[in-house]
């Protein structure tokens, strides 16, 4: 073995999949330089994390790789991106349309995007090999991480070779995935709530299933209820248009790829008979998985290192970006000095609830309201009454896309509700309100309000005496808080925030929100920099 060698960064990410990737493009841009450690050289050519939420593209678009994301589509962007959910079968005649994500789009600066993650990934490499303070370790695995008052150690090795080195950083954070080598050692348990389901993932190339489906035009993923699973899904998805297809279902505990009829059961799901060339055989546990804190000192964990699910309704990838993201401007806070004490741990107090809220408010009680359906409605014992029902439950597809709206209200370095804690239950407003992301309205220039963001923090001033202004600016110089001032009136539907000063965070969010000066502009940036 070669003599181990001591190199130095400002922070460690230990896993380049999207969330990590994410996270080093965000760290890069705000200055920090940080080493990637991925084990894989190249994206596993395995779909999954497909559906791209507006939320999602809207960091894409602030990377720098929103063009070059949507230019990797594997869907042709005519053809669309929706979903379906069938009863029994996906041919049996009863459907309505699922996730209608197009139904939020006002509240968004960006369209939604769908992709497989392999695809996804390769675009963040691209962008992030042209940050100079982003480095790439491809092909080498962390070994061991170790943290003291100074900073942390991760050891990695290359993969095949005899070769091991010793990184130093002031912070880790884990991005790699749901058996967490970086949590596991720095000693983070989980909460599990275990559905003892077996799942399957196929991935396989037919041609004849595109033709049974031409006649649900525009979509791209199908989602079967059989009630003989009790609320747990068939799923199909898209890689492409016409060829490839990957599914998710449960199988009986105990199947291997070598003892079940897997295209008798591709064919059950779909209720016809279509060829199939079998790519990809792989298993899941379903289960849900929380960490039980996201931070350990130095050490930090995201994405499915941190929480773990089904992937029902899209949820996964979306949150592990949006970890990313939060994450991201604290450590750069931090590193650069301007962070109060208290802003480190504001990432797992805002991310952590979110997740759990996903997981109980969306997730589990889908199934659960998807079992109770199951059990107790069926077109052979009373044909009109479950045709009532199947169409009741479709306007309930609306209003769960309208309810997930993750925010951070009861977030101590927010100027929000305390007592209101941070869930992804919530609603869509053009409302300015402490702790919600900010929707996106027009400026006066015809230019957006999110094309005038600055990288840190930004105070929207909508008819505001400057003197007011100017009491931020010089707060935020005394503080070292990067800020910058967007000045304009307060009509030409600018009126709709309900407030005429807006701060907003480098994550988009808002901090406080005010029709007056109200506190000062030293107090307000104190707490939402975790120093007040």
């Amino acid at each position: 073995m070669s003599n181990a060698r001591q190199e130095d960064t400002q922070v460690i990410i230990v896993g380049g999949g999207p969330v990590g990737m994410g996270l080093a493009i965000e760290l890069g841009q705000h200055g920090i330089h940080c080493v990637v450690v991925e084990r894989y050289t190249s994206p596993q050519p395995i779909p999954k994390g497909q559906n791209l939420t507006q939320r999602t593209m809207e960091h894409f678009y602030f990377w720098g790789a929103e063009k070059d994301l949507r230019a990797a589509r594997t869907i042709p962007r005519d053809y669309g991106i929706g979903g379906l959910t069938a009863y029994e079968t996906l041919l049996g005649g009863y459907t309505y349309d699922w996730l209608q994500r197009e139904l939020v789009r006002p509240f968004y600066f960006t369209d939604n995007e769908r992709l497989p993650q392999y695809a996804t990934e390769a675009v963040l490499r691209q962008r992030a090999a042209e940050i100079p303070q982003v480095s790439t370790l491809y092909g080498w695995s962390a070994e061991e991480v170790n943290q003291d008052s100074n900073g942390v150690h991760v050891v990695i090795t290359k993969r095949d070779q005899d070769d091991r080195r010793i990184l130093h950083a002031r912070y880790v954070v884990g991005c790699d995935g749901s058996r967490s080598m970086v949590r596991e050692q720095s000693g983070v348990t989980q909460t599990r709530s275990d559905h003892d389901r077996l799942m399957v993932l196929l991935v396989f190339r037919s041609k004849g299933l595109h033709q049974l489906l031409e006649r649900f035009p525009g979509k791209s993923y199908y989602n079967v209820l059989d009630p003989e699973l009790k609320g747990y899904w068939k799923f199909f998805g898209r890689v492409d248009l016409g060829t490839t297809w990957f599914f998710h279902a449960p199988v009986p505990l105990g199947t291997t790829k070598d003892n079940f009829d897997f295209r008798q059961y591709l064919h059950s799901a779909v209720g016809a008979e279509f060829d199939v060339e079998l790519e990809h055989i792989g298993f899941w546990d379903l289960r849900v998985a929380t960490a039980d804190t996201y931070r350990r000192g130095r050490i930090f964990i995201a994405g499915d290192a941190a929480h773990s699910h089904p992937p029902y309704g899209g949820y996964g990838i979306n949150t592990g970006l949006e970890d990313a993201v939060n994450l991201g401007w604290k450590l750069a806070a931090m590193v650069q000095g301007w962070a109060g004490s208290r802003l480190l741990d504001s990432y797992d107090e805002e991310r952590r609830p979110v997740f759990q809220s996903t997981a109980r408010d969306f997730i589990e009680r889908a199934i659960a309201a998807d079992r109770q359906f199951l059990d107790t409605f069926s077109p052979d014992r009373d044909r009109s009454t479950f045709e009532r029902e199947w169409q009741a439950r479709s306007s309930g597809a609306t209003a769960e896309v309208n309810a997930f709206e993750p925010n951070y209200r009861g977030s101590s370095i927010v100027w929000g509700d305390p007592g209101s804690g941070c869930r992804a239950l919530g609603s869509h407003s053009f409302e300015a309100r402490a702790g919600h992301h900010l929707a996106p309205l027009l400026l006066s220039s015809g230019r957006n309000v999110f094309e005038d963001l600055g990288q840190g923090f930004s105070l929207l001033g909508l008819d505001v005496h400057e003197s007011t202004l100017t009491s931020f600016e010089v707060a935020a110089k005394q503080l070292g808080v990067p800020l910058k001032i967007v000045r304009d009136t307060c009509d030409g539907g600018r009126e709709h925030y309900q407030a005429k000063l807006i701060l907003i965070r480098p994550d988009q969010f808002v901090a406080w929100a005010s029709d007056d000066s109200g506190p000062n502009g030293a107090e307000v940036l104190r707490r939402t920099i975790g120093a007040g």
